[in-house]
C-alpha cells in the first residue's frame, strides 16, 4: 500500500499537512534514545512532509528522508529545509547514499503485505552503519479497526478498500525484526485528529540494533551530542 505513489501523491495533494505541524508522540521518545546512545545521523523512511523529521534536524542531527509521494517531498524541504529529502521507495534506498547510525520509522512498515515487510526491514538493515540502532512504531492489534474489512493475509485487513493495514501482535513485531538485537519494546498511545473525528491509536513500538553491531551498546550510553 505505502508503494502507491499515486495514493499519496493524492492524499498530500489535497489534504496537505495531513496530521498538523506537531511531531508524533514517539519521536521525542526517539530523540532520548538516539541522544542516550550518541547517535549523530538518522534515516527517516517515510518521512512524509516533514513533522517528524524537523524534531530531529532542530535538535541538532543530521537527518536525511526517503518519501514516495514528491508532494510531500516539496512540502518538506519548505517545512524542515535542514533534512535531505529523497524521493523514492523505501523498499529501494540504494540512490540514498551512505549509512546511518540510526534510522526512525513512524508507521509505514504496517502498510507492506508480508514479503514487502520483509524487503523492507533488510533495506533498513543495508542503510544501518554504528551503533545501527532502530525504532519503529506500528498498528497493533488493539486499534479500533483490527478485524475489519476483507483480511488479505494473516492479520492484514482492508478496512478501506485497496488500503490493506497489518496490525502487529507483540510476538509477531520481534519475529520480524529477529534479524536485529531488541533491546526494548512497547505501547504508545497516539492521539490524532486531522479532519476526521478525534481518535487515538494504540500503537507498538520496538527499539532495536543492528546485531552486526555486537558491542554498539553496550556498557554506559554516550551523553547526549
Amino acid at each position: 500500500m505505502y508503494s502507491n505513489k499515486e495514493f499519496w501523491e493524492k492524499r498530500f495533494g489535497e489534504e496537505g499537512k495531513v496530521w498538523g505541524e506537531d511531531p508524533s508522540k514517539s519521536a521525542p521518545q526517539a530523540l532520548e534514545l538516539f541522544r542516550r546512545y550518541g547517535v549523530k545521523s538518522i534515516l527517516v523512511p517515510g518521512s512524509g512532509y516533514g513533522r517528524n523529521t524537523s524534531l530531529f534536524s532542530s535538535s541538532g542531527f543530521d537527518v536525511t528522508g526517503v518519501e514516495i509521494s514528491r508532494t510531500a517531498c516539496d512540502i518538506a524541504r519548505q517545512f524542515d529545509p535542514a533534512t535531505k529529502a529523497y524521493q523514492g521507495s523505501v523498499l529501494d534506498m540504494s540512490p540514498v547514499p551512505g549509512t546511518y547510525d540510526a534510522i526512525y520509522c513512524y508507521n509505514v512498515l504496517h502498510l507492506f503485505g508480508e514479503n514487502d515487510r520483509r524487503l523492507f526491514l533488510r533495506e533498513c538493515l543495508d542503510k544501518l552503519g554504528e551503533p545501527g540502532l532502530a525504532f519503529f512504531t506500528v498498528f497493533s492489534e488493539e486499534e479500533s479497526s483490527f478485524g475489519q474489512g476483507k483480511e488479505v493475509e494473516s492479520n492484514t485487513y482492508e478496512s478501506r478498500p485497496g488500503r490493506p493495514t497489518h496490525y502487529f501482535t507483540e510476538e509477531d513485531l520481534r519475529e520480524h525484526f529477529r534479524d536485529f538485537e531488541i533491546i526494548e519494546t512497547g505501547i504508545i498511545h497516539e492521539p490524532e485528529d486531522h479532519g476526521e473525528q478525534p481518535h487515538t491509536h494504540i500503537l507498538r513500538y520496538v527499539f532495536a540494533k543492528n546485531q552486526d553491531n555486537k558491542d554498539a551498546t553496550r556498557g554506559v550510553p554516550a551523553d547526549g551530542m
